[in-house]
């Protein structure tokens, strides 16, 4: 199956510039700041507070008050949308970095801070809320021409996922009757592990056909309607890191596409993307007890959140973003 064929059914592997190849180059100054940034963070939520979910609702409410407290440390006043499942709250927590010339254009990036049932959750999605954190410290002073949002979002795992009481569904829908004009989504989601050793990456069909076998990389995942969102978040990751990355673009009925937050942001009509590193096509560790801040490759964690800080930038001030 060649990529005209592909494209045919809603698949979209084309993607603009180079994958990083070679070995990465060391860590600057930024980098080793951020990283030692996310570790803090990360021990801290997975290692101290661990798992995090309605079944352990204490360790819930303390992980949420821990990311309200630090990000408004960074200098953010810090929204709580509250959320309740069976008279229990749960709270999305929100900071807006407004926008100068087409503030009324609204770009968010977001993760899910609960985890599934059974682990501490560090790799996922532990890895993608400090990711935030780190851009709430990255992005204070930013003065962006779109309006940032960066979310925090409850209850994203089962058996909450596609239901009423998810998070993102509960925001996205929010934002929908409200009228927001969100030009683009990006859930970060599971980004901490990485394996050069060939045939450390699996796929579902079709996409075992196309993609690295070496599991080093970081991807960029979208519904066939955010094919060019996906498309302009490789070109700008690409473009600015020099760390290895792939996209694409499927129907969301494909397997693999349909994971993580962006798929409430699809449902409302907005164009999503998921930032990833594949979860479970990948990670040995994934949704097991085993999942605990010391499986998470920080060095190259530290590389691709700065080089997403640079892939939000290009969004808040791009001319053209997928609608």
């Amino acid at each position: 199956m060649n990529q005209q064929e592909l494209a045919k059914r809603g698949v979209f592997i084309d993607m603009p510039g180079q994958s990083f190849r070679g070995s990465l180059p060391e860590l600057t100054a930024e980098q080793l700041q951020v990283r030692d940034r996310l570790r803090g963070d990360l021990h801290h939520l997975a290692g101290e507070i661990g798992e995090r979910n309605l079944a352990h609702s204490e360790a819930y409410a303390r992980a949420t008050q821990f990311l309200e407290d630090r990000m408004s440390a960074a200098g953010h006043k810090v929204r709580r949308q509250v959320i309740q499942v069976k008279g229990r709250p749960c709270v999305n927590l929100e900071v807006e970095i407004p926008g100068g010339a087409r503030a009324e254009e609204i770009v968010v990036i977001g993760a899910h801070y609960d985890s599934a049932q059974g682990t501490a959750g560090a790799n996922d999605n532990g890895t993608g809320v400090v990711a935030v954190l780190a851009l709430a410290d990255l992005l204070a002073t930013h003065k962006p021409e779109r309006t940032l949002r960066l979310v925090l979002l409850a209850n994203e795992e089962s058996p909450y996922f596609g239901t009423d009481a998810m998070g993102a569904l509960v925001y996205a829908r929010a934002c929908k009757e409200r009228g927001d004009k969100i030009v683009a989504m990006m859930s970060l989601e599971t980004i901490g592990y990485y394996d050069d050793t060939p045939g450390s990456q699996k796929y579902p069909p079709p996409f075992n056909q196309f993609y690295p076998t070496t599991g080093n990389f970081l991807a960029f995942v979208g519904n066939t309607e955010s094919a060019e969102l996906v498309r302009q978040m490789v070109g700008s990751f690409r473009q600015h890191a020099k760390f290895p990355c792939e996209g694409g673009a499927a129907p969301a009925q494909f397997e693999g596409i349909s994971r993580s937050d962006q798929v409430a942001f699809w449902q409302c009509g907005y164009p999503g993307v998921m930032v990833t590193d594949t979860a479970p096509f990948r990670y040995p560790h994934y949704h097991q007890a085993s999942d605990t801040p010391d499986k998470v490759h920080y060095d190259r964690l530290a590389r691709v959140v700065v080089g997403i800080r640079d892939v939000v930038v290009n969004l808040a001030t791009a001319e053209e973003t997928a609608r």
